[in-house]
C-alpha cells in the first residue's frame, strides 16, 4: 500500500484551499515522518543452552516490505542488559535472515533479542523490536517459572476523547501488567450518588479490553469497578462530564468506515472543521464541513488504501485548525487480504524417520518462500503473535499486547479489536507537535548496505589530500587496485560494500626518490560508518520469574527434547571427524603433495615444479622483508633484479617470470607488499606448458596458519572487514540407523525444516523436504511469502 490520497465532499462539505497551520503540517508528515518497523520471526518460542536459535527478520515501511533499509542489527542481550552476541544482516526487498548459537553454560533466564536498522535509531527507540527468549538449562543455579501474581492495572477510554452530557459515548476498559493479565474479568459502571444500583455491567472480549456504552448526565460523576476471576478488583474514575464539546463515533466494516459527528453547544456549530484521515503517516482522507449543522456523518470507502488492511487515523480539527477528537480504526477488520499457499503435491507419513515433501504451485505469483516445519503436538496453542499482528498492529505501538495474533485469527472478535484500538494512541508523530512546526532530527540517513572510513597513516603522519591505493579482496577471489586521494581530513572511503566474507584492504602509496618500499611505516585503519547503538531504555516485563532451583531440578519435556537433540548433533559431528580421522590413518600422505592439491588448480598443476611449504613446514621465513628476499638462493636457476622502484623482479634463465597470486596474474609490486605470515605456498615451474617460467605465491585459506615458530615483525598496512553475517545452512539430513558410528536411539527434534528463502527455480517447484523425527504424527507448517506488488501470503497448517 503506497502513498494515498482521497478527497471526500459530504452534503455539506468542501474542500480547503487555503494554505492553512494544518496544511503545512499535513506537508511537514508527508516529508519528514517516513518510518520503519520489524518482524522478527524464530524456529521456535523458548530454547535450552546450546540450542541454535534460527530467525528470519522482516522490514516494513507502513504496510510494505522496506526499500529504504539494506542493513538490520540484530542483538542478543541477557537480562542485565549484557550483549551477549550481534548480527549484521543483510536485507534484500525488506527481508534478511540469520542465527545464534547459544553457548551450553548459558545461565537459565530471559534473554532478549533487539532488531532495528541504522534508520529506525532517528525515532524513538520504544518502536524497536525487542522479542522475549526464555532459555533454560538443567545446570543452573535459578530456574524459570511462570509468574502466579497478575498485579494488573485498568484505564478507561472514552471514544473520539470526549465525553459530553446527554450524548451516548463508548469506552473501552484497557488491562495492562508487566507480567501477566488475568484470564477472564468482567466490570459494572456506577453513578457515585447512587453506588448500588449498576448504570451497565460488562464482560471482558479478552485479557486486554472490555467494551461499553453510557449516556452521561451533567453533574454526574461515574467511575467503574472492574473485579478478575480471582476476585482482585479495581475502583477508576471516568473523565468529568463537559457540557460542550464533539462527539466522534466510528463503525467499520467491509464497505469501508462510517463516521458520525455530534457537536453539543458550539458557536458556530460544525462549520468549517476538518476531518483528515492518515494511513502510515500519510495523507489518506480529507474532509471539511462547509455549512451551519450540529451533526455529520459519511463513508470513508476502502479504496484509500487501495482495498488493504491497516489502521486509520481519523483526526478532527475546529475552524481555529484545533484538534477536538481522535480516533484509530481497522480497515476492513472482517475481511483480511491475506493469500494462502497452493499446495500441488505433497507425501507427508507419520513413520520414524520418514521422508516427507510438500510442492507449491511454479505457476504462483509468489516466488521466494520462508517456511517453517515444526512438530505438533496437538495441543492447539493459539499463537502469541505473528507476521500479521506485527505488521497491522504491535509494529506501530509500544504498549504490551497480550496474545496481539488473537485479532487477526480466523475467529477473530472484531469488537474486540475496535476496543483495543480506541485504548490506543498513534505514537509516531504528535499533532500538536507538527502544528508547532515540529519535525524530527535525521541523524543517521539511511545508505546502501556499509560503508566505511580508512584511515592511512605514513611514519605516523596522516596523508592529507594524498594519492593512495588501496588493494581489496574479498575473500578468495582475485585482488583489485583502487587509487582514492584522501579528503582534507586524511581519510579515504570505501562506500555501499555488500560483503559476507572478509574483505582484505591492503595500503600502500607510490616511493619516493624511487628509494623506499611502498608499504614501509604504512599503517591503516577501518571504521564502518554504520554502527550498532547501544540499548538505552528498558526490556519489556515479562510473565517470568527467577527462583532458587532445589535438588532435583525438573525439567520440562520440551527442553528435555532439545538437550537430547544437541546430545545426537554432536554424536554425528564426532562420527563424521573419526571417519575422516580413519581414512586419514589409512592414507600415508605427503603433506605438501596434498598442500599443492588442495591449492593447485588445472594448468597450474605440473610434475616439473619446486615447492615450498609454509603450512607444514618451519621455513624461518619471519626475519624476511618479504617473499621474494626469502626465495633469493633457494631455487635452482631463479634470479632476482631490482626494477626502477627498487622492488625485486624474479628471472628464471635470464628471462623474467611470469608472476601468479593465487593463479591471478600480478605485478612484482603486490607481492613485495604481501605480507609473509598470509603465505601459504611458493611453486616455481619451469618451462611448464602453457604457463612457462612462473612463479606461483598462493595464500592462506580458511583455517591454515604458518608453521613459522618465530615471532615476526608486525605489518600494520592492512585491515579486515567483515561485512554482513553469513547465515548457517539448515541441514536436512537422514540419521541413519544402519551406520553404528551414527546411531541415534531417539530422534527428538522440534524445528524439522527451516528455510528462510525457498526460491521457485524454473523447471523444478519449491519444494518442502523434511525427515520426520521419532514421535511426530503430525506437522505444523509455516508458510510466509510476498509478492512483487507486496501481497502478503500467510499461510499455517496441520499436515497428518
Amino acid at each position: 500500500m503506497k502513498n494515498m490520497f482521497f478527497v471526500l465532499l459530504i452534503s455539506m462539505v468542501q474542500p480547503v484551499l487555503a494554505q492553512t497551520k494544518l496544511e503545512k503540517a499535513l506537508t511537514s508528515l508527508e516529508n519528514n515522518y517516513g518510518q520503519e518497523k520489524v518482524y522478527l520471526l524464530t524456529d521456535k518460542s523458548q530454547y535450552a543452552a546450546g540450542d541454535k536459535i534460527w530467525f528470519k527478520s522482516f522490514v516494513f515501511d507502513g504496510y510494505n516490505r522496506s526499500a529504504l533499509s539494506t542493513t538490520l542489527f540484530v542483538e542478543l542481550y541477557n537480562s542485565d542488559k549484557k550483549i551477549i552476541d550481534w548480527k549484521t544482516v543483510l536485507l534484500t526487498n525488506g527481508e534478511g535472515s540469520g542465527d545464534f548459537q547459544l553457548k551450553e553454560d548459558l545461565p537459565e533466564q530471559v534473554y532478549f533479542v533487539r532488531a532495528y536498522t541504522p534508520y529506525m535509531t532517528n525515532f524513538n527507540e520504544d518502536f524497536q523490536v525487542v522479542k522475549t527468549i526464555p532459555v533454560y538449562n538443567p545446570s543452573s543455579k535459578e530456574s524459570l517459572v511462570i509468574s502466579k501474581s497478575s498485579d494488573w492495572s485498568a484505564k478507561a477510554f472514552p471514544e473520539g476523547g470526549t465525553f459530553i452530557n446527554g450524548v451516548p459515548s463508548k469506552f473501552a476498559v484497557r488491562l495492562s501488567s508487566n507480567t501477566s493479565l488475568p484470564e477472564n474479568w468482567s466490570g459494572k459502571v456506577i453513578d457515585t450518588q447512587n453506588p448500588n444500583v449498576p448504570v451497565t455491567t460488562f464482560k471482558s472480549f479478552d485479557r486486554n479490553v472490555a467494551s461499553f456504552k453510557i449516556t452521561p448526565a451533567s453533574g454526574k460523576k461515574y467511575q467503574v469497578i472492574i473485579q478478575d476471576n480471582a476476585g482482585k478488583s479495581q475502583t477508576i474514575d471516568l473523565p468529568q462530564v463537559a457540557d460542550s464539546g464533539l462527539n466522534l463515533q466510528v463503525y467499520s466494516s467491509k464497505e469501508g468506515i462510517k463516521y458520525t459527528l455530534k457537536g453539543v453547544n458550539l458557536k458556530q456549530q460544525l462549520q468549517n472543521y476538518k476531518i483528515i484521515g492518515t494511513i502510515n503517516n500519510h495523507l489518506a482522507y480529507k474532509a471539511n464541513i462547509n455549512q451551519l449543522t450540529n451533526e455529520a456523518s459519511s463513508l470513508i470507502p476502502t479504496k484509500i488504501s487501495n482495498g488493504a488492511n491497516g489502521i486509520l487515523q481519523l483526526a478532527i480539527f475546529d475552524d481555529q485548525d484545533n484538534l477536538v477528537a481522535k480516533r484509530l480504526c481497522f480497515i476492513k477488520p472482517g475481511n483480511l487480504k491475506i493469500e494462502k499457499a497452493e499446495i500441488v503435491g505433497q507425501n507427508i507419513k507419520q513413520t520414524p524417520r520418514s521422508f516427507n515433501s510438500i510442492d507449491l504451485s511454479p505457476e504462483s505469483y509468489f516466488k521466494h518462500y520462508t517456511v517453517l516445519v515444526s512438530e505438533d503436538e496437538g495441543t492447539q496453542n493459539p499463537e502469541q503473535e505473528n507476521i500479521l499482528s506485527a505488521l497491522w498492529l504491535t509494529g506501530d505501538f509500544t504498549s504490551k499486547i497480550d496474545s496481539p495474533a488473537q485479532y487477526f485469527s480466523q475467529n477473530a472478535n472484531t469488537e474486540a479489536l475496535d476496543a483495543l484500538l480506541i485504548s490506543e494512541s498513534w505514537q509516531r508523530f504528535d499533532w500538536n507537535s507538527l502544528l508547532r512546526g515540529a519535525v524530527p532530527t535525521i541523524k543517521t540517513i539511511s545508505q546502501p548496505y556499509l560503508s566505511y572510513k580508512v584511515k592511512p597513516i605514513k611514519n605516523g603522519s596522516m596523508l592529507i589530500n594524498t594519492p593512495v591505493n588501496l588493494v581489496l579482496r574479498l575473500g578468495k577471489n582475485e585482488p583489485s587496485i583502487n587509487q582514492f586521494i584522501t579528503d582534507q581530513n586524511g581519510y579515504a572511503y570505501l562506500n555501499n560494500i555488500n560483503n559476507d566474507d572478509p574483505l582484505n584492504v591492503s595500503l600502500f602509496v607510490n616511493s619516493e626518490n624511487d628509494k623506499e618500499s611502498g608499504t614501509d611505516n604504512l599503517f591503516v585503519t577501518v571504521e564502518p560508518l554504520v554502527n550498532p547503538v547501544p540499548f538505552k531504555g528498558n526490556f519489556p516485563g515479562t510473565k517470568y520469574t527467577l527462583v532458587k532451583a532445589g535438588e532435583n531440578k525438573t525439567v520440562s519435556p520440551t527442553i528435555s527434547r532439545a538437550i537430547n537433540t544437541q546430545k545426537n548433533t554432536k554424536k554425528i559431528e564426532n562420527a563424521d571427524v573419526q571417519i575422516e580421522e580413519v581414512k586419514l590413518v589409512g592414507k600415508k600422505q605427503d603433506p605438501k603433495e596434498e598442500l599443492d592439491k588442495q591449492l593447485s588448480t588445472g594448468m597450474f598443476s605440473s610434475m616439473n615444479s619446486t615447492i615450498f611449504d609454509f603450512v607444514n613446514e618451519d621455513q624461518h621465513i619471519a626475519g624476511s622483508n618479504n617473499i621474494f628476499d626469502w626465495l633469493q638462493g633457494r631455487a635452482a636457476g631463479l634470479t632476482f633484479q631490482r626494477n626502477n622502484s627498487g622492488v625485486n623482479v624474479p628471472y628464471i634463465r635470464n628471462q623474467q617470470a611470469k608472476l601468479y597470486l593465487d593463479e591471478t596474474p600480478t605485478d612484482p609490486s603486490m607481492i613485495a607488499n604481501l605480507p609473509v605470515n598470509n603465505i601459504a605456498m611458493v611453486k616455481i615451474l619451469k618451462g611448464a606448458g602453457l604457463i612457462g617460467d612462473a612463479v606461483l605465491i598462493y595464500t592462506m585459506k580458511g583455517n591454515m596458519k604458518s608453521k613459522s615458530n618465530e615471532k615476526e615483525a608486525q605489518k600494520n598496512n592492512s585491515s579486515v572487514i567483515k561485512g554482513y553475517d553469513k547465515p548457517s545452512e539448515f541441514l536436512v539430513e537422514m540419521l541413519d540407523n544402519d551406520d553404528p558410528a551414527k546411531k541415534i536411539e531417539n530422534d527428538t527434534r522440534e524445528t524439522l525444516y527451516w528455510n528462510p528463502n525457498l526460491f521457485d527455480s524454473d523447471y523444478v517447484p519449491p519444494r518442502i523436504k523434511f525427515f520426520n523425527n521419532d514421535s511426530a504424527k503430525q506437522y505444523r507448517v509455516l508458510i510466509i511469502s510476498f509478492d512483487e506488488d507486496d501481497n502478503l501470503l500467510y499461510d499455517q497448517k496441520i499436515f497428518k
